[in-house]
């Protein structure tokens, strides 16, 4: 949960910065709006279903119809443009038993979906600011990536004519900002082509997570409209794009991508605190104190085991920083200052003041290096 809570943590932050509303739609929603969206021609053997009053409801396993609800709910005009929609969305899809496994691949997850209305003309800029938040946030990360165009599917809805203005506005946006890809011809979704981001993981694996999908369709079925310049009703153009993709997945990816060894900010125990004795086990505890009211993850290890003992099971637990008090410590009113390897060039090794200790922890948190 403390992973979880610092990825969502983070990825608010972005969206803020980047100019996203956060909205939240529920998980049941009426059956006749998976008519109207497609989903019950195109996905019904993954959907869950539900009697309510004698009515029929279907458990969503898309964001898209809320996503188009919270937009018909007001009216708006092309000065509002582009309007950018963002939802951690609870979703359910029935997969088959054998291919459920681990985090990777799960009944009930979450998408951190965003769907963004924006006029022909805003297409190409938006669909570069997706991809520069993407490539933002996985190279924090330390993730790697290829691109994948896929294109339209047997099984889609819309003409010819919207399919091929569609996967040329994807195409030219990779072209102009020259990135390479591949073309995965008839994997896009039913409602528009995508752009997927396959990211490699610590043994060579790689996973579909991020997508960027454009799509005229689904405007048109829930007769989204907004008023154009000259005063006439026009349609608005609409992307749907994650950048964790599930965001179940996206933590098992990373689990495993880490080997544990998670960067300081995500790790769930960001300073191990070791006293050599009893002796030190007072001033231990208020420098433990210190640390929590800073908001940096801490614990103590005061139990009966050897100092090495103590060192080494927490290079095993893959903590970055740990803190050594013995009668020195407690006498000068220091801390001696272990780095894990990887933070050897940030962390001080030897003795520190302990206000100057919890500077540095707190500057790398920030910094998220």
């Amino acid at each position: 949960m403390i992973i979880w809570n610092e990825l969502i943590e983070w990825w608010r932050d972005e969206h803020q910065k980047a100019d996203y509303s956060e909205i939240k739609t529920p998980i049941i929603l009426s059956e006749n709006l998976w008519h109207q969206s497609g989903h019950w021609d195109h996905y019904q053997e993954n959907m869950y279903f539900t009697q309510i009053d004698e009515r029929d409801f279907a458990v969503k396993p898309m964001n898209c119809p809320g996503g188009m609800l919270v937009y018909k709910s007001n009216q708006h005009s092309y000065k509002e443009f582009p309007i950018r929609a963002a939802e951690l969305g609870l979703v359910h899809r029935h997969e088959l038993a054998g291919t459920l496994h681990g985090l990777f691949r799960v009944r009930s997850f979450h998408q951190d979906d965003a769907h963004i209305f924006c006029l022909d003309n805003q297409i190409e800029s938006e669909i570069s600011q997706i991809i520069d938040l993407i490539d933002k946030m996985y190279g924090l990360l330390n993730l790697s990536y290829h691109l994948e165009l896929s294109t339209r599917p047997a099984k889609s809805i819309g003409s010819d004519e919207i399919w091929e203005k569609a996967e040329t506005a994807l195409k030219n946006t990779l072209n102009n900002k020259g990135i390479k890809f591949q073309l995965n011809p008839g994997d896009g979704a039913f409602y528009g082509p995508k752009i997927d981001f396959h990211i490699a993981d610590s043994i060579g694996r790689t996973w579909q997570t991020a997508t960027i999908q454009l799509d005229f369709a689904m405007p048109e079925r829930f007769e989204l409209e907004y008023t154009a310049e000259n005063g006439s009703k026009q349609r608005p153009v609409m992307l749907h794009r994650v950048i964790f993709g599930a965001v179940e997945r996206f933590l098992g990816i990373l689990i495993e991508h880490y080997a544990g060894a998670f960067p300081l900010w995500l790790s769930p125990v960001q300073v191990k605190i070791l006293t050599i004795s009893e002796k030190q086990k007072e001033y231990a505890s208020e420098i433990l104190l210190k640390l929590k009211a800073d908001s940096i993850r801490a614990e103590l290890d005061e139990s009966d085991e050897s100092l090495g003992k103590k060192i080494r099971n927490a290079e095993i637990e893959k903590v970055p920083a740990v803190w050594i008090i013995g009668d020195k410590e407690v006498e000068s009113k220091q801390i001696s200052e272990r780095a894990r390897k990887d933070y050897a060039n940030k962390i001080t090794d030897g003795s520190l003041e302990i206000e100057k200790a919890i500077e540095q922890i707190k500057k790398i948190i920030s910094d998220k290096t």
